[in-house]
């Protein structure tokens, strides 16, 4: 079952609190829990140890299992022992600018309990990129970590590419691979860099900075460009045709959303932010779906919006997702989720008689085409 027992008792009493209240809360009881000697041995043996082998490669790089955390979940990467033992593929941190920022004002989370959702304007609040760094490196890498960056609020969208190469510049020798957000609605102009143009601009230089890169560190770092689930055809066409113009190693699909679909009676629907969760599931697949139309396997799409279970995760797999994502599942169910979602796609190996993950989603996918 997607939701631990302990969970389930405990998610009511975290949800009397504010959303970003019991956020805290709950980390800092895993880091009270975490200083007991054996107790990163126990979660592991309690998550990591009972998940299938479920291994892909993806972006040059190999993942135990497709499940991974978005950002935002470790804004500072504060926590990557403690998620890492619950069994994650790769764990997401950020989002990161230059510079530390608070982010926009509260009470900017709201959780929409009866449509398993989340609104959020969190505006980016974190420490800052070096801070960041400091946070992850005693940490070590027990799972691929991806690193999340975007621009600073007071930085104009004319001069956002200096922001994304100064964070790249910084977070590149310690991430599997850097995540580029241009698509949160909670930073003002932020989602402008998706046009074509500005797009253009943006990807040029930083596949430029990514080769100087390389040549210093003497290793090559993918990059994924993070997208809108607000984008129409000709939108994501354009997208698509930038992604492999410049060669860029992958790109997550979708972001949160500004519509509010399915929501018309509910009261906090009225709230400014970006929607996650269940209600998002149907239009981030579908963007997955074009997107993949347009790539055509030639760039690997990691896929999230309105995970819950396994059959979420594959029909975003089969939807043209090499990895998966998951954030509201994930506050929603538990860490659980993890587990759930991994058995229920080796059971769907197993019975497709491949052997390996990606070929039986090449061949669900091609059954779906036929």
């Amino acid at each position: 079952m997607a939701s631990c027992a302990w969970y389930r008792l405990l998610r009511p009493l975290l949800f009397r609190l504010p959303a970003e209240t019991s956020h805290r809360l709950i980390f800092t009881l895993l880091g009270i829990f975490y200083r007991m000697p054996g107790a990163g041995a126990l979660v592991r043996t309690l998550f990591v140890r009972r998940l299938p082998a479920l291994p892909v490669s993806v972006m040059g790089l190999r993942f135990s299992n497709p499940v991974g955390l978005a950002a935002g979940m470790d804004k500072n990467a504060e926590h990557i022992r403690p998620l890492s033992d619950f069994g994650f593929g790769f764990l997401e941190v950020g989002t990161v600018t230059p510079r530390p920022q608070p982010g926009n004002p509260g009470p900017r989370m709201f959780r929409l309990t009866r449509h398993a959702a989340i609104i959020n304007r969190m505006g980016f609040n974190n420490v800052g990129v070096y801070r960041l760094i400091t946070n992850l490196v005693p940490q070590g890498k027990p799972c691929p970590i991806g690193i999340n960056i975007g621009k600073s609020r007071d930085t104009p969208v004319e001069r956002a590419v200096e922001d994304y190469l100064s964070a790249l510049q910084a977070v590149y020798g310690h991430a599997d691979y850097v995540a580029v957000n241009i698509s949160s609605p909670n930073t003002a102009g932020l989602r402008d860099l998706q046009n074509e143009e500005n797009l253009d601009a943006l990807l040029r230089a930083l596949k430029a900075e990514q080769a100087s890169l390389a040549e210093k560190h003497g290793r090559y770092v993918p990059i994924a460009l993070k997208i809108a689930p607000d984008l129409d055809d000709s939108q994501i066409a354009a997208i698509a045709r930038r992604v492999l113009e410049h060669r860029f190693d992958a790109v997550i699909a979708t972001n949160t959303t500004i519509t509010r679909p399915g929501l018309t009676d509910e009261p906090l629907a009225a709230q400014t932010g970006g929607l996650s969760g269940r209600p998002l599931k149907p239009l981030s697949t579908e963007i997955i779906r074009k997107l993949y139309a347009q790539l055509q396997g030639n760039v690997p799409i990691i896929g999230g919006g309105g995970i819950e279970n396994a059959d979420d995760a594959w029909e975003k797999l089969v939807a043209g997702a090499d990895l998966i994502q998951v954030y509201t599942g994930f506050i929603y169910e538990g860490p659980c989720i993890v587990q759930a979602i991994v058995r229920g796609l080796a059971e769907r190996l197993h019975a497709s008689g491949g052997n390996n993950l990606t070929e039986a989603v090449a061949h669900a996918r091609k059954q779906r085409a036929n």
